[in-house]
């Protein structure tokens, strides 16, 4: 097996970023709680949408990969949390993690997969957002944070998702579940189903709304993955997650993801809380071309896992850059092929890579190439042939799949002789 170590000339950084957010995290005290409202009068409002986010396949590196926190002079935040994640999305690299395999019951955070498959049904159109939705009585009678669904009181699948993200209402997921799977219990095992599917190894759901049960548990990690889904999978509905409030059966709920105020750049996730999960955040931010997605599991208060949050958020942004690499500026390195029609192959991962690295670090990544040696025909295009190491002083931060970027035929009987001679001789 050979290694190849090619000079890499400096790499452009992704996007400038914006300056630090607000560390400071103030709101009003009735949207910082997780406290179901009183009845208000006012008018149902219509929901904030977001344009801008484009779709692409997601997948996380590989999580036994390099933290690339190690990599970085500026240490990652001390947090109150029992577990967290930081993932820049653009690349899927890990920032930094603790304790984020650690199983812990998730509240309220249940509500993205939820969600998740009701998008799933809305995307497929099997449950378009204006369609009616009839309220069962164990809808109505679900206990908890509510949206306040009625057996009688029209209700639409937009309403819906609506209440089940601003709201975060227990009523909205079990009407959502029945919707789309005809009970909670069908839903739940497509829930299981689905996560078992995204990667979500440490995860088993056993009800569709996040209370309290000994067998509903999860991890900061899964939780990561699927949020990352539906940013990635689901972006035309994405824009519920930044809603700030919502009006139904005249009572009017604001958001508890605090975030949504104290700083412009954050447009979502969700907020969790049961005494036995304590307080918990998913947000993300989108900064210039970046996005990166936080998770903080198990805090004290409302108050901290905001502040957490954007602890978690400021730094990754101010202390890392997204590089990109094998574009076409830089396509791939040509290495000497034999016993074929060409005499070269040029050799590449199959897509353009996104590399997160800490910031002023980019003109240091170093490509080792792993390919058989000799190296020989016939080649088809986009044939496996080895590995990629990206690597950042001294250490490996991702390993990429080294393909043929062009096909290459097997030379005839003399060609291949003469091929043979030679690398007899150069052996020697």
């Amino acid at each position: 097996m050979k290694k190849l170590t090619p000079s890499y000339a400096r790499l452009a950084v992704a996007s400038l970023l914006m300056p630090a957010a607000i560390l400071a995290v103030g709101v009003p005290a009735a949207y910082a709680a997780d406290a179901t409202p009183a009845a208000s009068s006012s008018a149902p409002a219509a929901p904030t949408r977001i344009a801008g986010l484009s779709s692409s396949s997601f997948a996380f590196v590989n999580p036994k990969a390099l933290d690339v926190s190690s990599l970085s002079v500026v240490p990652a935040p001390s947090l109150d949390a029992k577990a967290w994640i930081a993932v820049d999305i653009t690349s899927g690299q890990i920032l930094t993690e603790s304790n984020a395999d650690m199983q812990v019951p998730p509240a309220s955070l249940t509500k993205l997969m939820t969600f998740y498959l009701a998008a799933d049904a809305v995307d497929q159109n099997r449950l378009p957002l204006n369609q009616q939705v009839t309220v069962s009585e164990k809808a109505w009678r679900t206990g908890g944070s509510r949206m306040f669904i009625q057996p009688r009181l029209p209700v639409t699948v937009d309403q819906l998702l609506q209440g089940l993200i601003v709201d975060s209402g227990n009523d909205s997921a079990v009407a959502l579940a029945e919707a789309v799977a005809g009970s909670t219990d069908a839903f739940v095992t497509l829930m299981n189903q689905e996560a078992q599917k995204l990667g979500m190894r440490n995860t088993h759901f056993d009800n569709v709304d996040g209370l309290p049960d000994p067998q509903h548990m999860t991890t900061a990690r899964d939780l990561a993955i699927v949020a990352a889904h539906i940013i990635n999978d689901h972006p035309t509905l994405f824009h519920y997650f930044k809603q700030k409030e919502f009006t139904y059966n005249n009572i009017k709920q604001p958001n508890r993801n605090s975030l949504l105020w104290a700083d412009p750049s954050v447009d979502g996730m969700k907020t969790g809380f049961t005494d036995a999960a304590g307080y918990c955040m998913i947000a993300t931010a989108l900064r210039g071309d970046r996005r990166i997605l936080t998770v903080v599991l198990g805090t004290p208060s409302a108050t901290a896992r905001s502040q957490d949050s954007l602890q978690l958020l400021n730094w990754g942004f101010q202390n890392f850059d997204d590089v990109r690499l094998y574009g076409q500026s830089h396509p791939g390195m040509d290495v000497r092929v034999w016993e074929g029609q060409s005499e070269n192959v040029r050799l590449g991962p199959p897509k353009p890579v996104w590399l997160t690295v800490p910031r002023g670090k980019s003109g240091d990544i170093k490509p080792v190439a792993h390919y058989p040696d000799p190296l020989l025909a016939p080649l088809a295009k986009g044939q496996k042939v080895g590995t990629l190491d990206l690597t950042l002083d001294g250490k490996v931060v991702r390993t990429e799949p080294l393909v043929a970027q062009d096909a290459v035929e097997r030379a005839g009987f003399f060609g291949r002789m003469i091929d043979m001679v030679k690398r007899h001789f150069a052996s020697k």
